[in-house]
């Protein structure tokens, strides 16, 4: 599947990179992995409710969450990530 990421996302990322390089490489994998196979049971991939409705989960870890929509071309658009509490406040 074709991933792109928004700038947001890619400035957390960076922050992450260089705060805790064992993290920043298991999401670049669980990443990679989705663009393999997005339905992987590792991802732990969720459609969200609520505010986040039009949206879906994967897990880089079990602390770690990252929040896409589906494009109208099929492909997967990053827009969050981050902690469970940080991401999916209102």
């Amino acid at each position: 599947m074709e991933i792109s990421f928004s700038s947001k996302f890619e400035a957390e990322l960076k922050k992450i990179k260089r705060n805790n390089l064992k993290l920043s490489n298991k999401i670049l994998k669980q990443l990679q992995l989705f663009s393999i196979n997005s339905k992987h049971p590792s991802l732990r991939d969720h459609k969200l409710s609520g505010h986040l409705s039009n949206s879906h989960s994967i897990s880089a870890d079990m602390s770690i969450r990252m929040l896409y929509k589906i494009l109208a071309d099929g492909s997967a658009h990053f827009f969050s990530i981050g902690t469970h509490d940080e991401i999916y406040r209102k």
